[in-house]
């Protein structure tokens, strides 16, 4: 399998997701029983957002899902 060789913003992109993904996790992760809703602080989904748009992969979640595969397979 080939791999990507990412530009800066599209490892911008990569790096915010998944900071974004581990947030999410985080914020389910609660134990049992628990009342607490999960939150999500919105600047973490802003940083996700922007950082897409800048890639110029807003909407193009094909493509960005490849990037992200590619850039975990070079790991």
């Amino acid at each position: 399998m080939p791999t990507a060789v990412l530009t800066d913003r599209e490892r911008t992109a990569v790096q915010a997701y998944l900071r974004l993904l581990h947030t999410v996790r985080a914020a389910f992760d609660v134990p049992q029983g628990s009342h607490r809703p999960p939150v999500v602080p919105p600047a973490v989904l802003a940083e996700a957002e922007a950082a897409l748009a800048q890639a110029g992969l807003t909407g193009n979640e094909e493509r960005f899902f490849r990037l992200l595969r590619q850039a975990g397979a070079a790991h």
